[in-house]
């Protein structure tokens, strides 16, 4: 059973979504809040596997929320969730340790696959956020951006390009002619070597390094 809270200033639509998903076989609404501080409290006394929170949010907003849960409870996943799709609140919701970012106008069955997709340890985003990513870092690595992977192996170095292509394990094993388990093995290293959480925050490291740039391959 996926365990969930959902955090909304809007009654409404906090309700709303707690409810699709009440009503899904493999998932539990835990908790409510109407703000990030809430979120983060009712977090750390029901230990979620994910939070959904909305990003603008009175008080404690959900980045902030986001960066609080994520120290207190790693292994929560956090779907961050918006009217919004500029580009400061992507990117900081990114790098606050979002494995997933949906807009609000995305249909409830998108919301549930997002909730699976994220307590199955994968990643997902809106496809106006993922073309934002591309534009965003379509110049070129920063300064310094690159010095965050000279840790890693030549074959780890292979395996990031992969992943930031947007590959699934699978995918990268049958590309790279390697078992699937080592894949994983491997993508495990470089999440730690990169000190990111996640897929979401290795492809950033990805892109940000010039290890990958939109529409090269």
């Amino acid at each position: 059973m996926i365990r969930v809270i959902v955090a909304d200033d809007q009654t409404v639509v906090r309700a709303g979504i707690a409810a699709i998903l009440d009503a899904e076989p493999d998932m539990t609404v835990v908790g409510q809040a109407a703000d990030g501080e809430a979120a983060a409290a009712i977090a750390a006394s029901t230990a979620p596997d994910v939070a959904i929170l909305d990003v603008r949010m009175p008080g404690t907003d959900g980045l902030a929320a986001a960066e609080l849960i994520g120290r207190r409870q790693p292994a929560t996943r956090i779907v961050m969730l918006t009217t919004f799709g500029l580009d400061e609140y992507v990117f900081a919701a990114l790098r606050a340790g979002a494995a997933g970012f949906l807009l609000k106008d995305a249909e409830a069955a998108k919301v549930v696959e997002a909730v699976r997709v994220v307590a199955a340890g994968e990643a997902i985003l809106d496809p106006g956020v993922t073309r934002r990513l591309i534009d965003r870092f379509a110049t070129g690595p920063g300064p310094a951006d690159a010095e965050r992977l000279r840790g890693l192996t030549a074959r780890e170095t292979q395996v990031l390009h992969q992943v930031a292509r947007g590959l699934s394990n699978a995918e990268i094993a049958a590309a790279l002619g390697i078992s699937t388990s080592t894949v994983k093995d491997h993508v495990a290293v470089i999440l730690s070597k990169l000190g990111v959480r996640d897929r979401v925050q290795a492809t950033i490291a990805a892109y940000e390094a010039g290890l990958i740039r939109p529409g090269i391959r």
